[in-house]
């Protein structure tokens, strides 16, 4: 079930007035993890057993560290596990596909990718690390240990809440704080995401598809205005499931963490990563950075780390060469602007917004090889990018106008005018305008959120 449908807003009707009957009974860890279940269920079924068995091997993985003073080999059987499921249903048709190129030929099994599985492999995944490392307590409940692998709002398309922040509040559901104020705020958080969503990405995408899918036919300012196009579409897609989520979860008393805040206003390439699903990147530092070696060993092997940090991030997007390539640009980006953004100048000197359009526009460049269908047709709309003539994009002005709005309301935000912007007042009227919009102007697409095919 997609947040932005109504079969998901009847069923979470139903199933809250559940919870606020049981929160603070038994019953309560039962009904929440029924509840992430039957959600995971209405995708497909048999994505349940692959679920239950990462939950399971890595709570009996953390148990067997708990009891034992050989913890690595405990460590690996979860890693080994979760890493070779995630790579047999993510990368397989990806393998044979380049295996077959260099002439054999396996066929190529059809596997169908479970929704949500890159997400809830990572979060499983750094709860037995952070065990391991003994930076996290053992969570002896195995059915809390299910809600937090499989809990509903994030489970499909994050964030990835770690086990340490997430698990306290499952441990104490009953207690959490469901009052009114808390469910203005969910519904409020909810509006903004459905709004980014139906109004905007849904929008926007439209005008993506119809040059990306066929750039052959199209011009270079065509291509050009929706390469500007997809970084805004990505951005509210992804970020409006997100504050979905947290809406969702914010009425049910839970607090997930910011996974974007206002990314296209970084000033360098670093920042953009701590703007930008902050959870992935929190997450590829922490477990991938960090422990290849991260800044401590001297130029060459930070930019080395920084270089397979960057490139495997590209990787879990998406199994195809795009992706990788993708992740190479964003640590090229960082190998030219890193020496340079730590002078005085660049700092002092620089002007901020100069050192935003940058950053924006080598994101946008960035972002032709994620959204293109394959190497060749990213070579063909930069190559028609750089040499066509400016005609007209046919690009829609009311929504340009709608995105620059919103660009406008994120300077404004970022600078001095935040305690107004974050006002109630401020926030009951733009609540209203955008549920006013959604009534008159959305159309009901259905369209899938573009991360929950990661």
């Amino acid at each position: 079930m997609l947040f932005h449908t109504w079969p998901f807003v009847a069923s979470f009707l139903v199933f809250y007035v559940g919870y606020l009957a049981v929160r603070k009974t038994r019953l309560c860890d039962y009904w929440l993890l029924a509840g992430s279940y039957g959600f995971y269920a209405c995708w497909s079924p048999y994505f349940l057993l692959l679920i239950l068995f990462t939950t399971t091997v890595d709570y009996l993985a953390v148990a067997a560290m708990a009891r034992s003073a050989r913890k690595k080999p405990c460590l690996l059987v979860s890693i080994l596990c979760n890493l070779g499921v995630l790579g047999f249903f993510k990368y397989n048709g990806f393998a044979i596909q380049n295996l077959n190129a260099l002439g054999l030929a396996i066929p190529d099994p059809g596997v169908a990718l479970p929704v949500g599985i890159s997400f809830y492999t990572f979060r499983s995944l750094s709860y037995t690390i952070d065990c391991y490392r003994g930076q996290l307590a053992r969570e002896p409940s195995f059915i809390r240990y299910a809600i937090f692998v499989s809990f509903f709002p994030q489970l499909v398309a994050g964030p990835i809440e770690r086990a340490s922040h997430l698990l306290p509040q499952i441990r104490r559901a009953g207690q959490l704080p469901v009052n009114l104020q808390g469910v203005s705020d969910g519904l409020s958080i909810f509006v903004v995401g459905l709004f980014k969503k139906v109004a905007l990405a849904d929008a926007l995408a439209e005008y993506v598809d119809k040059f990306y899918d066929a750039p052959a036919a199209a011009d270079g300012s065509a291509l050009l205005m929706a390469t500007f196009a997809f970084a805004w579409q990505i951005y509210f897609d992804f970020s409006g499931y997100t504050d979905m989520a947290r809406g969702v979860s914010r009425m049910m008393g839970f607090d997930l963490m910011l996974n974007f805040n206002n990314p296209y206003l970084a000033t360098d390439f670093g920042d953009f990563w701590r703007r930008w699903h902050i959870s992935l990147s929190s997450w590829f530092k922490d477990y991938v950075y960090i422990p290849l070696g991260g800044n401590r060993a001297g130029a060459l092997s930070t930019y080395r780390n920084m270089a397979l940090t960057m490139v495997i991030s590209g990787l879990w997007h998406g199994a195809a060469w795009t992706f990788v390539i993708w992740g190479a640009v964003h640590a090229l980006g960082r190998f030219l602007t890193r020496e340079m953004e730590r002078t005085a100048f660049y700092r002092e000197r620089v002007p901020t917004l100069a050192k935003q359009v940058f950053v924006f526009v080598f994101v946008c460049f960035a972002w032709v090889f994620f959204r293109a269908a394959s190497w060749a047709d990213a070579m063909l709309i930069l190559r028609k990018i750089g040499t066509d003539g400016l005609t007209d994009p046919r690009f829609p002005i009311f929504f340009l106008a709608l995105v620059l709005l919103i660009w406008l309301y994120q300077f404004l935000f970022e600078w001095h005018f935040r305690r107004i912007l974050e006002s109630r007042a401020v926030n009951i009227a733009l609540t209203f305008l955008m549920l006013l919009y959604l009534m008159l102007f959305a159309t009901s697409t259905e369209q899938p959120f573009i991360y929950v095919k990661f």
